[in-house]
């Protein structure tokens, strides 16, 4: 009966030594406030977008947007910590991440196809109020063998520094990878610079005919898309000056080649399809 009670009292004092460490190799997160400031973020964003479009001027969007940006570094900031401080991020928690990074990527492509849909049944099918044809009469399209075919270039090679970037971390080469990844992070900002130009010399305004507002919301939101794709790569860049990743641990920088790569493939899309298809045989405006 003793021992009993001395192996009881043995296992209760080896239980309480090792109650802090997990016996599985999940991750709970720790109580977090970001969930509910996105949520405010985002309500506030949505409002004060609304104002603006009703002209009540830009500065109702202020709140929300400098909220939500507050929260999202603010949330990443703690999942760094989590994964390269804490050492929370497993194997096992790593598939939980590449699933999210995955899944959200499909939603992403689901979001340009309703683009493509829009664009496609407004091309294919012209109806009656743009006269019949495509582009519409009176449209002066881009040569897409000017500045998008210079974007194309400058988005291709990216991706062959975003890969090289990854080459090298797995390899250990920590010098490769900033090199990699800083000549992605300057043909980012190229390819934004030369859209910036582009948008400043269009020859059509975005409600100018259904070929104007798909043309902008497409190649729009792609830029949009590549602004923020950019900024990943900035904080990976910033990332490995301060020596985080490892060639085994880091897919923090994976899942920002990965989202590059999409934005990549997307581009081309709209380059064959938005460009060379659907306003390559329209009258081009000079630049």
């Amino acid at each position: 009966m003793s021992a009993t009670h001395a192996d009881a009292h043995h296992g209760g004092h080896h239980g309480g030594h090792d109650a802090h460490k997990p016996n599985h190799p999940y991750h709970l997160v720790d109580p977090s406030p970001w969930p509910l400031t996105g949520s405010i973020a985002a309500l506030a964003l949505t409002f004060g977008l609304v104002q603006y479009m009703h002209g009540h001027g830009l500065w109702w969007i202020a709140p929300g947007a400098v909220l939500l940006f507050l929260t999202l570094f603010m949330w990443w900031w703690d999942v760094v910590k989590e994964g390269e401080h804490q050492g929370h991020h497993t194997g096992v928690v790593q598939i939980g991440l590449r699933y999210g990074m995955a899944l959200f990527i499909a939603s992403e492509v689901m979001f340009f196809a309703a683009f493509f849909w829009a664009f496609f049944d407004a091309s294919l099918f012209p109806k009656e109020a743009v006269g019949g044809v495509w582009p519409p009469q009176g449209i002066m399209t881009f040569d897409p063998f000017s500045l998008p075919l210079l974007n194309t270039l400058i988005l291709l090679t990216s991706g062959c520094t975003v890969t090289w970037a990854h080459h090298a971390l797995r390899e250990g080469d920590r010098k490769g990878l900033i090199q990699g990844l800083a000549l992605t992070v300057a043909l980012g900002l190229l390819f934004t610079a030369v859209q910036a130009y582009e948008y400043a010399h269009a020859p059509y305004g975005f409600k100018d005919t259904v070929f104007a507002s798909t043309f902008f919301m497409a190649t729009g939101f792609h830029g949009f898309h590549v602004i923020v794709g950019t900024t990943f790569l900035i904080v990976c860049l910033i990332r490995a000056m301060k020596g985080h990743f490892s060639p085994n641990h880091h897919f923090g920088f994976e899942a920002a080649a990965w989202y590059w790569h999409f934005v990549d493939v997307v581009w081309l899309f709209l380059f064959i399809f938005v460009y060379i298809w659907g306003g390559g045989s329209g009258p081009h405006a000079g630049h």
